[in-house]
């Protein structure tokens, strides 16, 4: 078939190729490059790397919603969307019918982040749903599904490319089925939809008022990318692994460092959790035991304040 694709994380990528192999994709929709890191460098998105590794065309609008008739004018056979990050408009939709992979079991987790919101929950599972596009978001009418179990090891970034991969073979099995004539799908439950908002930077700042296991969930939904923020008065550190502690102090408030020995304990709510993984400013990415060596930043009694302390 004749397909536009529009995709933007790494989620996309392998969808993107498998579409490649068995399809004449038309065209590449993806987000405009964006500015990352301290340096604020132009980054193309995964997606854009792969559409240029392959040779594809490539089209960035920064307003879809107003942008849209090149596509139309390509007269495909169907738009495939896959976390792309923009609303598709009422005008293209009535042109062009469209299926998107997403990365839930629909109607749970409606929007841009399903899967670090499944990780922040404690979910056990999650899934796939391919389903066909609609004006309002992440409503419309479910294909085909597929739960996939979520490890407790599981980050962002696993459990993204599990996701992607399951959605890529259902949406080849269900554009096998597209082909030979039209496909059966059911209304999602309007009462039990849930939403994942896209993220904002307040969602990446880690309170230690909370329990161990919600503030090692959050870290886990935000490992690699963006990495978890935690506030100190002399710095702000990035936690990318955490793990639950048996060093225990009833007496200090949630957010004091324990220790700054050999491992790096943080009381919270509940207990204490150990910082595996971090970043200081201007520094890579470590382990906790290799940053406490030597270093003058973080002390016992240190207390990690909230984002709206001063």
């Amino acid at each position: 078939m004749n397909i536009v694709f529009m995709g933007t994380p790494q989620f996309a990528v392998p969808i993107l190729e498998m579409l490649h192999q068995k399809h004449q994709v038309l065209l590449v929709v993806t987000q405009p490059d964006k500015p990352v890191g301290r340096k604020k460098i132009l980054t193309s998105s995964p997606v854009k790397s792969k559409a240029i590794e392959l040779g594809l065309p490539l089209f960035q609008p920064i307003k879809l919603k107003t942008d849209y008739q090149l596509i139309i004018d390509l007269s495909p056979d169907l738009i495939i969307t896959a976390a792309y990050g923009q609303m598709l408009p009422n005008q293209l939709l009535d042109q062009v019918t469209a299926i998107n992979v997403h990365g839930s079991l629909l109607p749970q987790y409606r929007g841009g982040a399903p899967i670090q919101y499944a990780l922040f929950n404690g979910d056990e599972k999650t899934g796939v749903t391919i389903m066909y596009m609609a004006y309002q978001m992440d409503s419309g009418d479910i294909i085909r599904t597929q739960a996939v179990p979520i490890d407790v090891k599981d980050n962002y970034q696993t459990l993204s490319e599990k996701l992607s991969l399951v959605g890529r073979n259902l949406l080849d099995k269900v554009l096998m089925d597209y082909e030979k004539g039209p496909l059966k799908s059911v209304p999602q439950d309007i009462f039990h939809v849930t939403f994942a908002y896209t993220l904002k930077p307040k969602d990446e700042v880690i309170s230690f008022r909370k329990t161990s296991s919600e503030i090692i969930n959050r870290i886990r939904g935000l490992s690699p990318e963006p990495g978890a923020t935690a506030h100190l008065k002399n710095g702000v550190i990035k936690i990318y692994e955490a793990q639950k502690s048996d060093i225990m102090d009833s007496k200090v408030k949630p957010g004091t460092v324990i220790s700054t020995k050999k491992h790096l304990i943080v009381k919270t709510l509940d207990g204490a959790v150990e910082l595996l993984q971090i970043q200081i400013p201007g520094k890579k990415q470590m382990s906790a035991q290799a940053f406490l060596n030597g270093q003058t930043i973080i002390h016992d009694g240190d207390v990690f304040i909230e984002g709206n302390e001063s």
